[in-house]
């Protein structure tokens, strides 16, 4: 339980009555989760590999009907690494409010993980990265360019402690990562797809829409279509042993927590069993993955919103985070939460809610008031048909279906926006309506095809659009269909040419087909590896025809023996950062 950080180590030699001293230098005493007295302890060893000493990540990303993922390099045994890290510390605004009270805290994993929550972003107190949702990301680098977290914190150093522009949910966490990995805390990334931002902690999420279809940039909850934040591993003896073990940490700055932006520690087991009374940021965390989704119709001539369905068991879907000593992703969407549907699940819901003194308050999936009551006449859903491609025309079905005994009549407006991956709509790139007859029982289909050349420019990097059809029927409820696309970019191949040795340069050849029946410009490779290569490689790559093939090479020289993973990046003026990993045994 001793305070991390940097010690002088001092010898005294005292010799007939008189001393002298000699200073030996200094040292870096860490967390160690090797240690079965440390409040970090981690039982197992492959666990400690991983959690501790691997320097290389997977993150997933996408959304629930199609989950991708990427690699990316943590880095925190490179160079100056772990200074940049103590200093994140010592530039915390409880370093600079009370510096001796500060340190003296710096024992306490949950104390260190609370204060680099709050550090890795720049809101309050000059943090490491600047948040940035807009879709335009100029003067300083777009999000999703990044390919690990060294080049960040370099930058940071390197600037004189000005944040580093620009950073999304991911690139938080895999910073957050760095640092407590750095520090000798077991920590890991975790994604949750279908992720709620609930603003007013009434653990529920409220998204509106236009008779149109549009869906509005209105009131301050919203569902991203994932969200990335952290578990470190550690006990808490202030909450005593049924909550130690994986705890939640998220530096993405969503709301403040004691009036900064920073969230955690919160022990999963709390969250799990709906305990949101205890530290620290239960409610927003549990709100993450259990919150109650209500779809509401606004009317702009009066203000009005009418509700058009709710829906308990959309949100917090697929939670993953990269396996133990391998690149597979595995689901730990049941350490977070009960089966949904299941009356447990529910009843962890009415506990939560009875904690934050809200079971008297309108919950919509139990008390149904009359609107609710009555049952849509029909139903709706988007189906895709063929891939889903940056470059290719977006192919999708709507199918509809009358569930009544009657003739029903439907007008249907559908939108298609280009979203960031929160969801947020940046820009209209289709729309059309219909009208349809339905016969009882019948289901109708109808393709909708979006070209490429209607979304290509208004594609943000993210690669997200959002389709709705707001269905009109007569004398009926309104029926809302939506769906979340996210397009995958092409493939980009890596070859290593030859045997990898440690301290001998080696070849590497990076391989990229044009798909699509246009000339690509502005072509950017970059390249990073920690102990492959020294800081980053940028190579400017010459236009590429319809259908044309390059072939970049350049060279690498390992410094360490052992699995290394090299990661690139390719962008150009058509795709946005197509990234490719390759594991090199040294």
């Amino acid at each position: 339980n001793a305070v991390i950080g940097r010690y002088k180590l001092i010898v005294q030699n005292t010799s007939s009555g008189s001393s002298s001293t000699a200073n030996l230098g200094t040292f870096v005493l860490l967390f160690n989760p090797w240690s079965s007295g440390d409040d970090v302890f981690l039982p197992n060893k492959a666990e400690c590999e991983e959690y501790v000493l691997e320097e290389f990540g997977i993150i997933f990303a996408g959304n629930k009907h199609h989950i991708n993922s990427f690699g990316w390099n943590f880095g925190q045994f490179q160079e100056d690494i772990l200074n940049i890290c103590l200093s994140m510390l010592d530039r915390s605004l409880n370093y600079r409010q009370d510096p001796a009270t500060d340190v003296s805290h710096r024992y306490d994993p949950k104390y260190v993980g609370r204060v680099l929550s709050a550090m890795v972003n720049s809101n309050d107190d000059q943090g490491v990265v600047l948040g940035n949702w807009s879709g335009n990301y100029e003067g300083g680098k777009n999000p999703s360019s990044w390919t690990g977290s060294g080049e960040i914190l370099q930058n940071w150093k390197k600037s004189g402690f000005k944040p580093v522009r620009y950073g999304q949910c991911w690139v938080f966490a895999a910073v957050l990562t760095t640092a407590l990995r750095c520090l000798g805390i077991p920590t890991r990334t975790i994604t949750n797809f279908s992720s709620a931002h609930d603003a007013d902690e009434n653990l529920r999420v409220d998204e509106f829409y236009d008779a149109s279809g549009n869906h509005l940039n209105r009131g301050a909850d919203s569902i991203w279509n994932f969200h990335v934040w952290n578990e470190s591993w550690f006990s808490r003896s202030d909450l005593g042993p049924s909550y130690t073990g994986w705890q939640v940490l998220d530096a993405t700055p969503q709301e403040e927590s004691g009036g900064i932006y920073r969230c955690g520690p919160a022990s999963r087991n709390a969250i799990k069993e709906g305990d949101i009374d205890l530290d620290y940021d239960c409610p927003f965390i549990f709100a993450e993955v259990n919150a109650d989704c209500m779809y509401w119709n606004y009317d702009p001539t009066n203000g009005k919103n009418t509700l058009m369905f709710s829906e308990s068991t959309v949100i917090g879907q697929f939670i993953s985070t990269k396996a133990v000593g391998r690149d597979d992703r595995v689901d730990v969407t049941n350490d977070y939460k009960y089966a949904e549907g299941s009356t447990k699940e529910r009843d962890v819901f009415k506990k939560a809610r009875k904690k934050l003194g809200l079971e008297d308050k309108f919950d919509p999936t139990a008390a149904k008031p009359k609107e609710i009551d009555q049952k849509p006449d029909i139903s709706g859903k988007f189906k895709v048909a063929g891939t889903l491609q940056v470059g290719k025309d977006l192919n999708l079905i709507l199918v509809l279906a009358n569930l009544t005994s009657n003739d029903k009549t439907v007008q249907v407006n559908m939108t298609a926006w280009s979203t960031v991956y929160t969801r947020r709509p940046v820009h209209e790139i289709w729309k059309d309506s219909v009208s349809v007859n339905l016969a009882p029982q019948e289901e109708k289909q109808f393709p909708i095809q979006i070209p490429y050349t209607e979304y290509q420019e208004h594609l943000t990097t993210d690669n997200t659009i959002q389709v709705t059809a707001l269905c009109h029927v007569a004398g009926g409820i309104q029926v809302l269909v939506h769906r979340d696309i996210t397009l995958d970019n092409p493939d980009i191949d890596i070859q290593v040419l030859g045997e990898a040795e440690l301290n001998k340069e080696v070849d590497v050849e990076v391989i990229f087909t044009n798909p699509i029946d246009m000339e690509v410009m502005d072509c950017v490779l970059q390249v990073e590896g920690s102990d492959l290569l020294r800081g980053i490689l940028q190579i400017d790559v010459p236009p590429l025809k319809a259908g044309e093939k390059s072939r970049t090479k350049f060279k690498i020289i390992p410094s360490e023996r052992g699995l290394k993973h090299l990661l690139v990046n390719f962008s150009c003026d058509k795709f946005a950062d197509i990234k490719a990993h390759k594991i090199i045994n040294v």
